[in-house]
C-alpha cells in the first residue's frame, strides 16, 4: 500500500506534503518513508498508529501475539463480520459517545469488503517496521492515547524512541479514537505541528 501513496503523489505532482496516518495507515506511512525515502513529504504525522509492529515478537511484548490476533480477529471475520466490527467498535474509545454515533461509525466499518478486512488483518499481524523507523529524517509527530486498547501506547513510545527528534503527544483520556474522544485537544495540536515552522 505504500506504493499507491507514491502513486498519488506522483500522478498529483505533490510537494512539500504532510503526510498524516491513522492507525493501520500509520503503519503504511512508515513504510511509504522507507521504501520511497520519503518522496514529497516535509512532515509526518502519526495518528494512533499500528506500528512499529502490531503483534510481538522477540523483544517486543506489545499488543497481541500473532496467534491471538489469529483466533480474536482473523477468524471472527470469517464468522460474524458485523459482530466483530461491534466489539471492535466498543474498544475503539475511551470515553462513551451517543448510539447514532456508534451506528454511524460501525456502518463505516462495514463498508469495506470483507477480503479487505481479513488482508489488512494479516498484514498487521505479519509486519515488523521498527528497521523502518530510522530512515524517517522528517520532523514527525505521534499523537496517540493513553488508554487505547487496539495500539496499546507503548507502540507510541517504541516510535518515538526509533524516529530521531520525534515529538510524542500524549492524549490522557483517549482510547484508539483519540481524534473524537478529545476532540478539539487533537485538532489544536495537528494543526500547530502543520503549521510549525512556517
Amino acid at each position: 500500500m505504500a506504493d499507491d501513496v507514491r502513486a498519488v503523489i506522483d500522478d498529483l505532482e505533490l510537494t512539500d506534503v504532510v503526510l498524516a496516518g491513522f492507525s493501520m495507515g500509520g503503519a503504511i506511512a512508515v513504510h511509504y518513508m522507507a521504501r520511497h525515502a520519503g518522496h514529497g513529504v516535509s512532515k509526518l504525522a502519526l495518528l494512533s498508529a499500528a506500528a512499529p509492529v502490531f503483534t510481538q515478537r522477540e523483544s517486543y511484548p506489545y499488543g497481541l501475539t500473532p496467534a491471538q490476533l489469529t483466533e480474536q480477529i482473523i477468524e471472527p471475520i470469517f464468522a460474524d463480520r458485523p459482530k466483530l466490527l461491534e466489539t471492535f467498535g466498543g474498544m475503539f474509545f475511551a470515553k462513551q459517545h451517543s448510539q447514532p454515533f456508534m451506528d454511524w461509525f460501525h456502518a463505516l466499518g462495514m463498508e469495506a469488503s470483507s477480503y479487505s478486512t481479513i488482508s489488512s488483518a494479516i498484514a498487521l499481524r505479519d509486519e515488523d517496521l521498527r528497521g523502518d523507523l530510522s530512515s524517517i529524517q522528517v520532523p514527525t509527530a505521534i499523537l496517540h492515547g493513553k488508554k487505547d486498547e487496539i495500539c496499546p501506547f507503548e507502540f507510541a513510545e517504541e516510535m518515538n524512541k526509533g524516529i530521531a527528534g520525534s515529538q510524542l503527544i500524549a492524549f490522557e483520556e483517549s482510547g484508539h479514537g483519540a481524534f473524537y474522544d478529545e476532540l478539539e485537544k487533537f485538532n489544536a495540536e495537528l494543526i500547530r505541528f502543520i503549521k510549525s515552522g512556517l
